[in-house]
Formats: structure tokens, C-alpha cells, sequence
């Protein structure tokens, strides 16, 4: 259970705020949130107003105020309609136990699923998929973003800033392995900083150009469109850049909660930014040659370097924010079904969602490392951002609708005037960035297009071998009573026999009958589901039934983001009289070989595919965290 969710069960506590959480903590909270839930956003006006105002001109030298008005008034309203309207007053009430994100989102809405259900595991599958391509481009645009302004300082920079952003990126997957634990807790002062000092930079030049406050009026936002047609278009794709980041807001709901992240982008993030973005149009209206890095060029000479450095810091934590999300997003798509099992390490003893997956790590590194060095810099990168984010943000909003309609029990009618406007919305954005598919934003479609093929792989193979498995399925009490009738010799200790379905006989079970003719005095056979929801109550832990004097069943009921730890479980199951020792308990896993037959056919790919991944599984005696001298495994051979 989270800090959040703990804090808020008593909201009748007289020492609670209106917010549900006791103030000093609501407080932490929020300034924990601005670090972790708003460094993407918060670095995009590095960028975003830059690479619209260059996408509107057209190749066009001329700065205009109806270019610059109509393209500020389009990021002030899409913070305005998607960032605030549909994630911090719509979408963080669709929490499952506390918990957001695509995932998330997906689980709650099959509990309500209705008749479409089909299709919200591949919404699921898409939205992860697409995540994973922002998880990469997000380091290599904001860092080398970042470390551009070098070259402001001085030009002699232009050479070695290739090398110091990879160095940086290098280093900060580097340092992975050992936690983040200590240094997050910088993150949220870091970043408060940070929104202090664009706010500043942006105030101090809004009187260069004060009609720039008419930019708030969305008549020029939609007069730029009017007037534009498809200039807007592509410009529209630019503008997203400025709200790139707002998933964050949904998907680390369960580490803060939705009121704290709510005050912090309402009292904080939000007023930094439309200031920034505003103090930036006005400097470009009257400073049209800064326009190659407006963000840098109106910060004063004296304060660059500290700048700078804010920057850097800035970029690191919002990469290490969307690496921490990878890890997350990982695990739950393991305990989903989604992906196979993966090494997780837990690298805090006090924060269970501090984990660490090495493949996830280097190999979302390779891809970000390959992304700078194949775009090279910020603007080229951009034409590759933005795209994965907006298919995730669709996705989001499909799956909202079942969520609204199925679990908040709304009308369709209800349900379709809320959510219909905003998901038209986000249609608009990704037409409008699925024009830079050609420039770059083929990469972030092509990295999401293969982790889908993988992860509708791993599903549809896991079914075949279930069903096979079913097809040779032993019922257990029918086991239990013939074993009692004529009992094989026994054993002293306890065997703990791993099966799926907790009415069939394991096959470990059932081949060790066969081939050491002996039984242990006391066997367990024990059953790890995961639950649509994110963790479970020790009360609602464990379903233990007792079969005869020698045989228990436990159903263990884990949550899509908790890490089965089965000696735990055992542990937990001595409440309700199941004894064991661990020094005299051994585990027996069946290790199942799946081989293709020899016939192949038109999914003789797929067969490899999915085999390929599960001969490079995790073993479960790790993801079980078993003790490993106390495991035995008995090999089984499927053929899909």
C-alpha cells in the first residue's frame, strides 16, 4: 500500500487537510510530485516553442504576431484542455486501488468490460508498447536539448556536444543498478527550482511585448488554424511537444496521489510554464534572430551557466522518471501475461516500487544512445517525439470510456460527451504528428510495432501451451484419493508443487510420483494468480484448503505490480495453520521445453518467436525468490 493510499483511510481525522492527507505530508507530496510526475513537461520549453514558430514560419524568415500569437495561444490551450481538463481533473479519478497508467487503466476497465472486452488487452498492449518508444526518445531530446546551450556560452562547445550528451545519458543509466532511493529525494527541490527560474526568465521579458497577453484568448488559436490549413496541421505536431510528459501525471498517480499532483500542476507547474512560454514569445517578437534557441538567447548573460546547469539537471531527472516508468510498466506487463518473466531486483529495503530489470535498463539504453546518434540534434529529434506519445494518449482516452461507462456506471450519452471532445482532441494531435512519421516519427512507431508483435506473442503462446497442458490435465482430488488409498512410501519434510490451476495435479507432482515412487509427509500445492488490481490485503492474500491429512492447496492472489515472494508466502499461510520449516521444505518446478513441430505453417515464426523468449525467461526459482539449494526441477516437453 502507498504513503498516499495509507494516509488517506481516515479521512475523518480532525489533523487532515481538505485534501485527504495530513498537510506536512500533502506538502512533501506535492513538491515529491513536481519532481518525478512534472520533469518531462517541465523541460519542454527548451524546445517546444522554438520548433513550432519554426514549423508555422514554413521555411519563412519573417516573425510575425499572428504567427506567434496563434502558435503561444495553441500551447497555452492544449496544457489548458489535455494536461489539466483530461488528466488532472478527469483521468486521475480513474485509479485502480490508487494506481494510474495504460496498464492500470486496462486492468480496470476489464473488470467492467461489457462486450467489447477483446479489445482492451490490445489497447493495453498498444498504449505499453507506445510507451516504451517515448521512454527512449524522451533522454535523447531532453538531454542534448539541455547541452545545447553550451554552445551559447561559447561556440568552442559545437564540437564536444555529441559526446557530453551521450556521456551524461551513459552515466545516468549507469548508476541505475544502485537505486534512486537518495536521489529522488533531491528531485522535487531540484525541479521546484527549476520552475522558479523559467518562470523568472519568462516574466522578465513579458514587457518586451505586452499585447503578448492576448495570446490567451483561444480566438487566435483558432484563427492560426483558420488561416494556415495545412501549415497548422504540421504546426499543430510541433505545438504537442509543449505537453509531451502529461502521461506522467496519470502514471505515477499511485506514488503520490491525485491531490497532491493536482496542487502542484495548479499552483505551480502550470502558472511556471504559461509564464516561460509567454516571456519566450514576447523575446522572439522582439528579438526574431534568437529564434535558432530562444529558451537560452533571453536568459541574461550572468545567469547562463547557472541556467545551464539547472537544465542539466532538470533533463537527468525527467530521463530518470521516464526509466523509473519503464521498470514499473515492465513488471506489470509480466504479471499481466504480457512479457515473459525478467530478473527484477528490489534496490530499497523501505520503497517496494524501487526496482531495477538490467534487460529493460541497457536495452532502453542502446536505444537511446542509437537516437542521438543517428538525429544528432534537438530539432531533428523532435520530428521523432511526440507521436508515441499521442497513440498512448488515444489510447488512453479509448479506454477511459469503458472505465466511465462500465465501473463509474455513466450513460454512453454521459460518457460521450465528456470523453468523445477530448478524444477527438487527442485524434486531431496524432494526424497531426503522424506527419512526421516520414522525418523521424517512423521510429518510435517501429520500436512500439515490434514490443507489440513481441507481447501478442507471448500471450497467444502461453495460451497454446496452457491448453496443451490442460489437455493432459490430472484432477488433484482424484489424485489425493488414490494416493490415500495406496500410499507411496514416505518421505520426512514438505514438498511445495507449483500448478496453474489449482484443482489439476502439477506435473512436477505427477513425474515425481513416477519416476522416485515416494511422497513427503506434508505437500503443498500452491497457486500464484495475478489480480487486476495493483496489491492485495495479507487478509486477502492467501485461499488455503485442506485436501487430506497430506495434501493443502493455497491459491496465492498477487497484484500486477507486487513481486511474488512465495517464502513469504508460506510465512504468511502459518496464521491459518499451514506449518512448514523452511530448512526441510523443498520446491519442486516443472521446467517446461517448448519445441515447434516439424510441419511449420503460416504462425511457424511466431512459435520461434515465443520460444526464443521463453527459453531466455527468468527461472521461476528466481521470480519466485526461492532458496535455490532447496529447489528441484523436472523437465517437460511441449510442442506448439
Amino acid at each position: 500500500m502507498t504513503t498516499t493510499q495509507t494516509l488517506a483511510e481516515a479521512p475523518d481525522d480532525p489533523g487532515l487537510s481538505r485534501h485527504g492527507v495530513k498537510p506536512q505530508s500533502f506538502y512533501l507530496l506535492a513538491l515529491g510530485s513536481i519532481g518525478v510526475v512534472y520533469g518531462d513537461i517541465g523541460t519542454s520549453p527548451l524546445y517546444a516553442l522554438r520548433e513550432a514558430v519554426k514549423a508555422a514560419l514554413n521555411g519563412d524568415k519573417v516573425i510575425s504576431e499572428p504567427i506567434v500569437f496563434g502558435v503561444l495561444s495553441l500551447i497555452i490551450w492544449a496544457l489548458m484542455l489535455i494536461v489539466t481538463l483530461k488528466y488532472v481533473l478527469v483521468l486521475l479519478n480513474a485509479d485502480n486501488k490508487g494506481e494510474g497508467g495504460t496498464l492500470s487503466l486496462m486492468a480496470l476497465a476489464q473488470r467492467g468490460r461489457g462486450k467489447f472486452f477483446l479489445s482492451i488487452p490490445i489497447l493495453g498492449m498498444i498504449g505499453a508498447a507506445l510507451f516504451y518508444g517515448d521512454a527512449m526518445i524522451t533522454p535523447a531530446i531532453s538531454v542534448l536539448s539541455a547541452v545545447e546551450g553550451l554552445s551559447i556560452v561559447t561556440p568552442a562547445f559545437d564540437p564536444y556536444i555529441l559526446v557530453i550528451t551521450l556521456i551524461i545519458i551513459v552515466g545516468l543509466f549507469a548508476v541505475q543498478s544502485g537505486g534512486t532511493a537518495r536521489v529522488a529525494n533531491l528531485f522535487g527541490p531540484i525541479t521546484l527550482v527549476w520552475f522558479i527560474a523559467i518562470a523568472a526568465a519568462g516574466i522578465a521579458h513579458i514587457a518586451d511585448y505586452p499585447q503578448i497577453l492576448y495570446s490567451i484568448n483561444p480566438y487566435y488559436a483558432l484563427h492560426f488554424l483558420n488561416t494556415h490549413s495545412a501549415i497548422g496541421l504540421v504546426t499543430l505536431g510541433a505545438v504537442f511537444l509543449a505537453v509531451t510528459g502529461a502521461e506522467a501525471l496519470y502514471a505515477d498517480l499511485g506514488h503520490f496521489g491525485k491531490n497532491p499532483i493536482r496542487y502542484a500542476w495548479l499552483v505551480v507547474v502550470l502558472p511556471c510554464l504559461l509564464l516561460n512560454y509567454i516571456g519566450q514569445g514576447a523575446f522572439l517578437l522582439k528579438t526574431p534572430e534568437a529564434i535558432d534557441n530562444p529558451f537560452f538567447l533571453m536568459v541574461p548573460h550572468w545567469a547562463l551557466v547557472p541556467i545551464l546547469i539547472l537544465a542539466t539537471l532538470a533533463t537527468i531527472i525527467a530521463s530518470q522518471a521516464v526509466i523509473t516508468g519503464a521498470f514499473s510498466m515492465t513488471q506489470q506487463a509480466i504479471q499481466l501475461g504480457l512479457l515473459p518473466r525478467m530478473r527484477i531486483r528490489n534496490t530499497s529495503p523501505d520503497q517496494k516500487g524501487q526496482i531495477y530489470l538490467p534487460q529493460v535498463n541497457w536495452l532502453v539504453m542502446f536505444g537511446v544512445v542509437v537516437l542521438v546518434l543517428a538525429f544528432r540534434n534537438s530539432s531533428a529529434l523532435s520530428s521523432a517525439y511526440g507521436i508515441a506519445v499521442t497513440g498512448t494518449m488515444v489510447v488512453t482516452a479509448c479506454l477511459a470510456i469503458f472505465v466511465i461507462k462500465n465501473r463509474w456506471k455513466w450513460s454512453m450519452g454521459a460518457t460521450l460527451t465528456l470523453m468523445l471532445p477530448l478524444l477527438t482532441l487527442d485524434l486531431v494531435f496524432l494526424g497531426a504528428n503522424s506527419l512526421k512519421i516520414v522525418d523521424g516519427g517512423y521510429v518510435p512507431l517501429a520500436i512500439a510495432g515490434l514490443l507489440i508483435i513481441v507481447m501478442w506473442t507471448w500471450r497467444v503462446g502461453t495460451k497454446q501451451v496452457q491448453e496443451k497442458i490442460n489437455k493432459m490435465d490430472v484432477k488433484l482430488t482424484g489424485l489425493v484419493q488414490s494416493l490415500a488409498k495406496r500410499p507411496p512410501h514416505s518421505v520426512p519434510g514438505t514438498a511445495v508443487f507449483f500448478t496453474s490451476q489449482p484443482d489439476t495435479a502439477p506435473t512436477a507432482l505427477l513425474h515425481s510420483l513416477k519416476h522416485y515412487k515416494v511422497l513427503h509427509e506434508n505437500n503443498i500445492i500452491l497457486t500464484v494468480k495475478t489480480t487486476d488490481t495493483p496489491s492485495t490485503d495479507d487478509a486477502q492474500k492467501l485461499r488455503i484448503k485442506k485436501l487430506s491429512e497430506n495434501f493443502t492447496t493455497i491459491v496465492a492472489s498477487i497484484g500486477y505490480m507486487e513481486t511474488p515472494n512465495v517464502p513469504k508466502l508460506l510465512e504468511l499461510a502459518k496464521k491459518d495453520g499451514v506449518i512448514t520449516n523452511a530448512m526441510t521444505t523443498s520446491f519442486f518446478l516443472s521446467r517446461r521445453s517448448v519445441q515447434t513441430n516439424s510441419e511449420g505453417g503460416p504462425h511457424a515464426w511466431q512459435n520461434m518467436l515465443f520460444i526464443l523468449m521463453s527459453r531466455n525467461a527468468d527461472d521461476a526459482s528466481h521470480y519466485f525468490h526461492l532458496p535455490p539449494d532447496r529447489v528441484v526441477e523436472i523437465g517437460t516437453q511441449i510442442t506448439i
